[in-house]
């Protein structure tokens, strides 16, 4: 497993069906060491703290197995790392290998992961097609968020550890099977709240979900 670049911006002023937005999904890759805080990465920041950032989604993970599927799927689009809004492009990491509550070193920094990407309209803006929501979600490609543990310095080519895996063994692929797909699977419904990782709004919704099931 390995840190293949890192992406950063800050927030940009853009126009999208004829209305200006504010977004920083716009990343990309920097050289050299950079530091890894509570709630970003040095040099990188969020528009809407609504929805985006905080300590549940410090960083946005991708993994880069996933780019031959996009070039395939979006013919003459220009892919470079950091293509999809994440900070952390990396290789080994794949939803349906990856625990909810799984923990992992990286470089100095020690993170852990919290819950799949759910796409908003600014995918949209950043590949200037509305349809682009729609299809990240098909694909089950979503990366996902990770918190930070301990705050350190990383760097593009640093070995990413795995330090401990969540008993719980739900998958950031079972989070958006259930959430999108599958949303009357109980057995699987009733793990996934037992995720103490798992931010409160997805426990929340998940307990909501598995009252109409069973």
């Amino acid at each position: 497993m390995k840190l293949i670049s890192i992406n950063v911006g800050l927030p940009r002023a853009v126009t999208w069906q004829g209305k200006p937005v504010t977004t920083g999904i716009f990343k990309e890759p920097v050289s050299g060491p950079v530091i890894l805080r509570r709630l970003n990465l040095e040099g990188d920041r969020q528009a809407d703290l609504s929805v985006h950032g905080g300590a549940d989604k410090a960083v946005y993970v991708y993994p880069a197995e996933h780019y031959d599927y996009w070039q395939t799927e979006l013919p003459g689009t220009p892919l470079p790392w950091g293509a999809f809004g994440e900070n952390f492009t990396v290789a080994g990491l794949l939803e349906d290998e990856v625990n909810i509550g799984d923990r992992f070193r990286v470089g100095g920094a020690e993170v852990m992961v919290t819950q799949p990407r759910l796409p908003c309209y600014k995918m949209g803006v950043k590949f200037g097609r509305a349809d682009m929501v729609k299809r990240f979600l098909a694909s089950r490609r979503t990366g996902f968020y990770v918190a930070v543990l301990k705050e350190g310095q990383v760097e593009a080519g640093d070995a990413i550890e795995l330090i401990s895996r969540d008993e719980n063994k739900v998958t950031v692929a079972d989070i958006t099977r259930l959430y999108a797909f599958d949303k009357a699977d109980a057995a699987t419904l009733q793990r996934a709240i037992q995720v103490e990782a798992l931010p409160e709004g997805w426990v929340d919704y998940f307990q909501s979900q598995l009252e109409k099931h069973v």
